[in-house]
């Protein structure tokens, strides 16, 4: 039997970072009766797969059901692979195509990887919601979309809207929130969690219990989390997103971009630390106890963490404040190899005289706008000019706005090795013969 915790602490752990719940009275009394029977609630997410990789904004709701799971109860991931080649019509303007069932299948394979970087492998239950769909004759599925009628449906905001800018609404969009509903009757969920974009499909969860003489289930809404932007929410479309399989390094130098106000919503909605010890940070920093930017560290390594292991969340760390702090290079900057004769440059053919031939010409520098290209730290020659001009580009840590370098003891020198650094990009040129 789950040994859970009082009631109160319970509601204040699963209230973090929540943005509404249906109705929290409601869930206190689902709680009360746990603990008194010693049975755990059933607390159910779907997730439909439309596409392979997830994105921190997508662990929100993950990291609400390890609430949950850390509170004893038992969490299904449900995986909406009927539903999915619906289409969830949530916040869009437009019919999404559906999916095909080999996307469908392909992409919810790597959600059963992704997700157990934050859940318990061995306390989760995964389903799929063709189990049930998949034996529903036709008949079955009439009698229950014959629950609800098209009015009902144009409720929906993004319906409404779209009906009266006669923009097309295809039927399928109009059976999602029904199935979605009906999830929730074969699960016999308690509680369900979702974005506050999907009120409505939860909300459905609740009409459709209660007309199969079940409880009407909790729900539970969490934001949509804001992209490293700071505006937008956090989605590939816009790119301003965290993807949970991006190497280590990306995802720390992704968290030390952001703002430090943003810096406290995914402290609250991207970890377990409690709202009493993210008020007490506040505090240290308006107190000048703690500096920013060590929480910031502090919390990308956790994130890290999560996603990677303690030893490459370290790693990450000393390899940003390498390049940084300390301007020195990390150990894992790509070299770049280019030849002289691609960046090189002649004192004696600028001023008008011709270039000894010894061998090869006599290279009098290099050119960093060259260089620069050559690299990809920009995408043209005019482009680099400006950057240097600007006093953007450092070689070596150090500022440089000198367009041509010279570089005495060519060719001797060669091969040659800079390491260049334009805003957060860092690359080291190697300058061969």
């Amino acid at each position: 039997m789950p040994n859970f915790s009082p009631v109160d602490e319970q509601l204040a752990y699963i209230k973090k970072g929540a943005a509404e719940i249906i109705r929290e009275s409601d869930l206190r009394e689902r709680l009360e009766k746990s603990l008194k029977t010693g049975k755990p609630l059933r607390v159910k997410a779907g997730f439909d797969p439309p596409a392979p990789d997830l994105h921190v904004g997508h662990t929100v709701l993950l990291r609400k059901l390890k609430h949950f799971q850390d509170l004893g109860h038992t969490v299904i991931f449900l995986i909406g692979d009927f539903t999915g080649m619906i289409g969830d019509p949530s916040g869009r303007s437009a019919t999404r195509p559906p999916l095909t069932r080999a996307d469908v299948d392909r992409n919810a394979e790597t959600y059963k990887t992704q997700v157990f970087k934050i859940l318990d492998r061995e306390k989760t239950v995964i389903d799929f919601n063709s189990r049930w769909f998949s034996k529903m004759t036709v008949e079955d599925f009439i009698r229950l979309v014959a629950k609800f009628t098209v009015s009902q449906m144009l409720e929906r905001e993004e319906f409404h809207k779209r009906f009266h800018e006669e923009k097309p609404i295809a039927m399928h969009e109009l059976l999602y929130s029904i199935c979605q509903g009906y999830d929730s009757v074969a699960l016999e969920a308690d509680v369900e969690l979702g974005g506050t974009d999907q009120k409505f499909n939860l909300l459905m969860g609740r009409v459709l219990q209660k007309d199969y003489g079940q409880p009407p289930q909790i729900v539970l809404t969490t934001p949509l989390l804001e992209g490293t932007d700071g505006v937008q929410k956090m989605s590939k479309s816009y790119g301003n997103y965290i993807g949970i399989n991006e190497p280590p390094q990306e995802i720390y130098g992704k968290i030390m971009s952001i703002s430090d106000t943003l810096m406290w919503r995914y402290y609250e909605l991207l970890t377990d630390v409690s709202l009493g010890e993210i008020e007490k940070m506040k505090a240290d920093v308006v107190s000048g106890k703690q500096h920013p930017m060590a929480l910031k560290k502090a919390l990308a390594r956790r994130i890290v963490q999560d996603f990677h292991s303690e030893q490459a969340a370290k790693d990450a760390e000393e390899n940003w404040s390498k390049q940084f702090q300390k301007d020195e290079v990390p150990d894992d900057v790509e070299r770049v190899v280019m030849s002289i004769s691609e960046v090189g440059w002649s004192i004696a053919s600028e001023v008008g005289h011709p270039v000894i031939q010894t061998g090869g010409p006599n290279y009098s520098g290099i050119r960093l706008d060259k260089v620069l290209v050559k690299c990809g730290l920009a995408s043209s020659v005019a482009e680099a000019v400006r950057k240097i001009k600007e006093g953007a580009v450092r070689i070596g840590g150090n500022v440089e706005t000198e367009i041509r370098i010279l570089v005495t003891s060519l060719p001797a020198e060669l091969p040659l090795e800079r390491s260049l650094r334009l805003g957060k990009r860092m690359k080291i040129a190697v300058i061969q013969k």
